[in-house]
């Protein structure tokens, strides 16, 4: 069915109720289907380099079911039930994906960021008290081993590590030398270490033990993990496979190949892209092990869209920001859509990427709470620009007023609260606690019984057509390229500086990355500290490179409200202010910020005055690149 308006949407809720759809339980009884309609199409493929021309490796359908079957035996003959968890530390790889769903089927699986520090990750090994570990045998150019020693190191409920040696995707003079520049990994835990790919391979294809028969919890991930106690999201079996039928149901066929540079520790490739593949018979290509951050990956990406027939490109603003750094040298005439999610895209580039690249993309909305997916702006439909599009089937979306509790009218800002398959009512986090005033009551729904509508801490309105608008962020996070990154990190930091008396960290605006952290600050009387001196102590104590402030500046005083708590949306405005007359002064354009604004429907908005000659046109180009929106000054 063609999903294209909001009359799209109710046609398919009302064909059945969700229940009434009769999915299979398991993440494994979609992979036996999907496997025995499509057993010989291409189901991932991965390549370790970026070239076009560079070895890949594919596993059909038939083989990814099978593999995904050894490594669920394996995992389960190392002491894995239903109940105990799987973590995997990696980069993408093939081993990525079978840990993925080997570890589902045996029991939870826990993906973590290898870009976190060893700290974070046995932070989240503790609270998930993981019995295994899937990680990156020692490799050069790469720390994943060392750090994945020392987490194991301060979480002893792991038992096991499962090494994956990236060697056997290398040829040629690097396989040769390897071996002797392997980097020395010195070992202070007692897990068991063992061989990924060999025990693996020790096992029978068919599986040793029942699969689960109940919908139970199959998946943890984490959320930010940007401070020292993460939050650690449950998913479901019924959540994944609702994220992996709406691929099937609105887009993808056994036809379909998806170009997914994406981390698979991330719900966006784990959860969206790949189970929608799953559910579909659709092909995901994962190149190189870090994704868009890889060697060379922008620079081949049309080339690699050519090579695997791509018909669908997934990704980030930073990373169509990116791309459009580069011309189009290939055919990439098989390119269907591309879509794009973690972020707002800013109009100038949306425009760019279309004529560029001759696709439409397609903004969607997802959080990790929910499973992932929310709404998309119809893949076949209007596209509103600014937007994150229309709600998915069986997705139910209110707008609350926080204050009140009660819906908001039309073009009416309020807290966003979600309710759908995806979203596990009243346990949403492992820990009991953090789901405390994590809900609102809801009424019966399509989706059969009374729900909880999830608190997503975004503020947001409808339009009268019924497309979800973003205007801000209740839990004042920051968006650093789709990265969650907690200001309290950075606010504890700078509190720990003798010279300090408060600190505020927020966004700012980033043409490429969305937003960067900025912080301001205000000092104790008679302190001396310079503002260089603070950066410098600030990016010693902040455990994660990504939080690192690109901007801080003392003010006399920090805007505060009357109950003296630090006032962040007058920060927001002097960090517009500051970005976009840089930008404007860069491009030499007569013009600068007047104000910023709050506007009902599009939350800060820059009123730029004239100072002279100057266009629309021209001051499109240098502010459009922003997600925030600007207007001229009456």
């Amino acid at each position: 069915m063609t999903y294209a308006t909001m009359a799209d949407r109710n046609a398919i809720e009302n064909e059945k109720t969700w229940a009434e759809r009769n999915l299979p339980v398991t993440t494994y009884g979609m992979l036996t289907e999907t496997a025995g309609k499509f057993p010989d199409r291409n189901a991932v493929t991965y390549q370790l380099m970026s070239a076009p021309d560079a070895k890949a490796e594919t596993l059909s359908w038939r083989e990814l079911h099978a593999k995904s079957t050894q490594v669920a035996n394996m995992l389960r003959e190392l002491g894995v039930g239903e109940t105990d968890v799987v973590a995997f530390m990696m980069p993408n790889a093939t081993e990525t994906v079978l840990a993925f769903v080997g570890g589902q089927i045996a029991g939870i699986v826990n993906p973590i960021n290898p870009l976190l520090e060893a700290e974070q990750v046995a932070a989240i090994l503790r609270e998930t008290n993981a019995k295994v570990l899937v990680t990156l045998r020692s490799f050069p150019k790469t720390d994943v081993a060392q750090k994945a020693a020392a987490a194991v190191a301060m979480a002893p409920n792991v038992q096991t590590i499962l090494e994956v040696d990236l060697h056997r995707y290398l040829t040629g003079v690097k396989k040769l030398i390897v071996p002797l520049i392997r980097p020395k990994n010195p070992v202070t835990h007692n897990a068991k270490v063992l061989d990924f790919n060999k025990e693996m391979d020790s096992q029978p294809t068919t599986l040793q033990f029942a699969d689960s028969t109940e919908d139970r919890v199959a998946a943890y991930f984490h959320t930010g993990g940007t401070t020292g106690m993460p939050k650690v999201a449950q998913h479901r079996f019924s959540g994944i496979l609702y994220n992996a039928w709406l691929g099937a149901k609105l887009l993808f066929t056994e036809k379909d190949v998806q170009m997914c540079p994406l981390p698979m520790f991330h719900v966006f490739a784990a959860i969206v892209s790949f189970g929608s593949s799953l559910a579909s018979g659709a092909e995901m290509v994962l190149p190189t092990p870090q994704g868009y951050r890889g060697e060379g990956v922008f620079d081949n990406m049309w080339k690699l869209i050519e090579r695997h027939k791509a018909t669908f490109l997934i990704g980030v603003p930073t990373a169509f920001s990116a791309l459009m750094q580069r011309p189009v040298n290939a055919d990439i005439s098989t390119l269907k859509l591309a879509f794009c999610g973690s972020a707002p895209l800013p109009l100038e580039l949306y425009r760019k990427f279309e004529k560029a690249a001759g696709v439409t993309v397609c903004e969607g909305y997802g959080l990790t709470e929910a499973t992932c997916l929310v709404s998309i702006n119809p893949p076949y439909g209007e596209k509103r620009i600014g937007s994150i599009g229309l709600p998915f089937p069986y997705t139910h979306v209110r707008i609350v007023n926080v204050a009140t509790q009660t819906d908001c009218a039309t073009h009416e800002i309020g807290e966003i609260c979600v309710a759908s398959p995806g979203v596990y009512d009243g346990k949403t986090y492992t820990e009991t606690a953090k789901n405390a005033d994590l809900f609102y009551p809801g009424e019966n729904s399509p989706l059969g019984k009374s729900v909880q509508y999830l608190r997503t801490g975004d503020l947001g309105r409808f339009d009268a057509d019924g497309y979800l608008w973003i205007t801000g962020r209740a839990k004042d996070l920051i968006i650093r390229g789709g990265h969650n990154i907690d200001p309290a990190e950075i606010e504890e930091a700078l509190a720990g500086h003798p010279d300090v008396a408060f600190a505020g960290a927020i966004g700012q605006p980033d043409a490429h990355a969305g937003e960067l952290p900025c912080a301001y600050v205000e000092l104790v009387d008679g302190a001396t500290v310079t503002e260089a001196e603070l950066l410098t102590y600030a990016n010693e104590h902040i455990h994660e490179r990504a939080a690192h402030p690109k901007h801080l500046e003392i003010l006399d005083e920090l805007p505060k409200t009357a109950v003296g708590k630090i006032f962040k949306p007058a920060l927001r405005k002097l960090a517009i202010s500051r970005v976009y007359d840089a930008a404007l002064a860069k491009a030499g354009l007569a013009a600068h910020v007047n104000a910023v604004v709050e506007d009902k429907k599009r939350g800060l908005v820059a009123q730029i005055a004239k100072t002279g000659d100057v266009s629309e046109a021209e001051v499109t180009t240098v502010l459009g690149s922003f997600a925030q929106a600007w207007e001229w000054s009456a």
